[in-house]
């Protein structure tokens, strides 16, 4: 491998960590209400396990309401059933067509809670570049065993590698900042 395909895959997977946070940070609450907190929740659905998000249409019509409008208006009680097993708290109001829940603000003890766990979100992901980082290394130093690169080479393919690792960091740090502001915006 040269340096660049070894950069190249440690950027692709570093990457890949920075959106599973955001996917993560999505289904964290706010003070407001937000789809991203129900796109996760798994329904029975004909004996499989299927995504809500792909059973029925998700809106917010006010900032403290989240609408469930299903395709087939004979899985509105297995959604519900869904939800209420799920650990989002939320009592779902269905009329037999849609849901409503109704999203309550957050306490200050609940907002740092979840900042807390925003923070945690935001720290395994850190480990997940840095461990990145190690591995990337690692294959460098197997390529310049191997004679494929030089120490120079070795030199530089991990600086670079330490480059990536700052900006993707960077990036994390920025993105658990935004939501935990968020979270805690009264």
């Amino acid at each position: 491998m040269s340096i660049e395909e070894i950069a190249l895959e440690a950027e692709d997977r570093m990457e890949k960590s920075v959106t599973l946070l955001t996917d993560q940070l999505r289904g964290v609450r706010t003070g407001r209400a937000n789809t991203g907190l129900v796109d996760s929740v798994r329904v029975d659905y004909y004996g499989s396990s299927t995504p809500l998000k792909q059973l029925a249409n998700l809106s917010t019509p006010e900032p403290q309401q989240i609408l469930i409008r299903p395709f087939d208006q004979s899985v509105v009680g297995d959604i519900v059933k869904a939800i209420q097993a799920s650990d989002l708290g939320l009592t779902p109001n269905s009329d037999g067509k849609v849901i409503r829940l109704n999203v309550p603000s957050l306490s200050v003890e609940q907002r740092k809670k979840l900042s807390n766990r925003v923070k945690d979100l935001a720290e395994e992901a850190r480990v997940a570049i840095r461990n990145i980082r190690r591995d990337a290394n690692k294959q460098a130093e197997v390529e310049q065993s191997e004679k494929i690169l030089t120490e120079d080479d070795l030199a530089t393919c991990k600086d670079e590698i330490q480059a990536l690792t700052k900006k993707f960091e960077t990036k994390v740090n920025e993105i658990a900042e935004k939501k935990a502001a968020e979270i805690l915006e009264v």
